[in-house]
């Protein structure tokens, strides 16, 4: 499909098969401690995406920019649907489900992103990878270069977990433990690409990574019926997820099917926030995050800009929610829904807690509502240290087990 890239700052339009990052002109006039500038998104022709209406099936291929060879090489969606009936009954809302991009290949959301990212290398023959993550989007990007045989280099905060970082040494990626935060990490990975080539996935960075995540709006838009929710909750850290779904939503209307965008949440630690207060104040400035949902820890949104003008659009808004709400959702999904995620996607269940009583006034008990579960649970185990322990273990005996549930 015919595209152009377009600054989210100036709006100047660049036409190029090359790969370009940002707009040379918006980032030169980058400041210290603000949301990075001049970064672009993938505009479509709007003929093209009509054409596509036309059609009673739509793929996410149909919306990308580049064909994904042998894509069950790497297969990536379509995740399934579930709907949580006993914890819908505790909400009071009776139409609400959960988007399981935990069961992607890697484990999380990051795998849309990563396996469009491979397309791209592929396609301009090249081999070579860099990219910075806090575990989730370098294990899937690890993932994706194992599945293709691409070189991935990773660069990660050294406090990153364990389990997501383990992941990424297996898959047989460079990894790089960095004596700082993503942020630092971030900026080492540029400098990798700038000094040895390649690629550089990081996210909204390149500009891709945006086009794969917004696959997941157009299978909401089929599994759903050719219809979407009224509302959808995202876990948000540095922006690049609740972009992604705003993009994947917005070429759907452009393509005429369908009439609407969804009201979109942006669900946020209160120690990670930097984004909701950008879209209460205006102003784009950096933060020290710190919340124990380490997938949704940014100092500096790299997608911030992009997604306060979606949010501002298309009538979205910001709930923030504290750390104890965010484990105490990652708790309630697991003990009934048997949904086991990490607590960077259980912020996007605890928002929709935060907001149930506003939803009903609003909109009803009848609205349609999807919650975005990005991440499965099991890669962030110590989260649980303290929290749960194994039972005692009995002795072997038939007198034992009376003992044991006699009490």
């Amino acid at each position: 499909m015919k595209f152009k890239y377009v600054c989210v700052d100036c709006g100047k339009e660049y036409v190029t098969d090359k790969i370009i990052y940002q707009c040379p002109e918006c980032a030169a006039k980058q400041k210290e401690g603000e949301f990075p500038r001049g970064y672009l998104k993938v505009i479509y022709d709007t003929e093209d995406l009509k054409k596509l209406a036309k059609k009673d099936h739509v793929s996410i291929y149909d919306f990308f920019p580049y064909t994904v060879p042998t894509p069950e090489v790497y297969p990536v969606g379509v995740t399934p649907i579930v709907v949580p009936r006993r914890l819908n009954e505790k909400t009071g809302l009776k139409n609400v489900c959960c988007k399981m991009d935990a069961y992607l290949p890697s484990g999380s959301f990051k795998d849309r992103a990563s396996q469009l990212i491979a397309a791209q290398a592929i396609a301009h023959k090249v081999n070579k990878i860099a990219l910075a993550s806090t575990g989730n989007a370098g294990a899937a990007m690890s993932c994706a270069g194992a599945a293709y045989g691409l070189d991935i280099i990773l660069f990660v905060p050294e406090t990153a977990p364990i389990n997501k970082l383990m992941q990424s040494v297996l898959y047989g990626a460079t990894v790089v433990p960095v004596k700082g935060t993503y942020d630092d990490a971030f900026l080492l990975s540029i400098e990798y690409t700038k000094h040895f080539g390649g690629i550089n996935r990081n996210t909204a960075y390149n500009p891709m990574t945006i086009e794969g995540k917004k696959s997941i709006s157009i299978e909401l838009f089929e599994q759903l019926g050719r219809k979407v929710p009224d509302v959808v909750y995202v876990p948000v850290g540095d922006g690049c997820i609740i972009s992604g779904v705003y993009k994947g939503f917005y070429d759907l209307l452009q393509a005429g099917l369908i009439d609407k965008i969804p009201h979109i949440v942006c669900s946020q630690s209160e120690k990670s926030n930097a984004i909701s207060q950008a879209f209460e104040t205006g102003e784009f400035k950096s933060i020290e995050a710190s919340t124990r949902a380490d997938s949704i820890s940014v100092d500096i949104p790299a997608s911030g800009r992009m997604a306060v003008q979606y949010l501002k659009k298309y009538d979205g808004w910001c709930t923030q929610v504290t750390e104890k709400e965010i484990l105490d959702a990652q708790m309630s999904l697991v003990h009934d829904s048997g949904i086991f995620v990490e607590p960077a996607s259980s912020a996007a269940w605890a928002a929709l807690i935060k907001d149930k009583d506003m939803l009903i006034k609003r909109f009803g008990s009848d609205v349609s509502v999807c919650v975005l579960l990005t991440g499965i649970g099991f890669k962030d185990m110590a989260v649980f240290d303290g929290r749960v322990s194994m039972p005692a273990s009995i002795e072997n005996s038939a007198q034992a087990v009376i003992d044991r549930f006699s009490k």
